[in-house]
């Protein structure tokens, strides 16, 4: 899996050094130098690195607007090392705080411990995170209201990604194995779970029907 990084910072030059820094990690990395143009680039992120002087307000005021939409891992890099804006920036929902100038290797070894805690025990397509062990699921960053066994369907498949599921076998692994419950339930429940999360429910691009067989979850691993 490909993360991707947003590194938000009106000083152009630092942000290019980190970038590059990161892409040779292996990250995909995106910048932007406002809040207002991070806010346009926030789909697919998972992580962001977030300066707090920009030009068009404050990372505090950023932090936690995104932290009303996203729970995606948020780094402050600053040159502003107070104990109080350190403290005020792990308050408000920010989860580390690097000071500037800052260590390139010092600030990888953060960025790849804050995603290995993060997407850890999680399954990924598209831009859905499954985080299995906490029972939650985010679209586009933001959390996504499921049933439990909502959840425990899309685990199943996304345990299974390019495996045609049977009818059969999601009834069981969901339901248990003297349910009584109709094929139908879990016809609705598929339609309950594309209308959740694909884009365009009436053309799903992952939870699709295997023709003769059941569902399938399709998705590059």
């Amino acid at each position: 899996m490909k993360y991707n990084c947003l590194i938000v910072d009106d000083d152009t030059d630092l942000s290019a050094v980190t970038a590059d820094c990161l892409e040779d990690a292996g990250f995909s990395v995106y910048t932007a130098a406002t809040a207002t143009e991070a806010m346009e680039k926030l789909d697919g992120v998972h992580l962001i690195l977030l300066d707090i002087n920009l030009p068009d307000g404050t990372g505090f005021d950023l932090c936690k607007r995104l932290r009303t939409e996203t729970h995606i891992p948020i780094i402050f890099i600053s040159a502003r090392t107070s104990d109080t804006d350190k403290i005020e920036g792990l308050d408000i929902g920010g989860d580390d705080y690097v000071p500037k100038p800052y260590s390139l290797g010092e600030l990888l070894s953060r960025v790849k411990a804050h995603l290995r805690r993060c997407y850890s025990e999680r399954e990924r397509f598209g831009d859905v995170d499954v985080d299995i062990s906490g029972r939650r699921v985010y679209k586009r960053g933001a959390e996504v209201s499921l049933s439990a066994k909502e959840f425990d369907l899309l685990c199943i498949l996304a345990q299974n990604k390019n495996t045609a599921m049977s009818k059969d076998k999601l009834l069981f692994s969901v339901w248990g194995a003297y349910n009584e419950v109709e094929p139908s339930t879990l016809t609705v429940h598929i339609r309950w779970l594309r209308e959740k999360l694909e884009d365009d429910p009436s053309k799903p691009q992952f939870i699709k029907t295997a023709h003769r067989v059941g569902y399938i979850l399709e998705a590059d691993i």
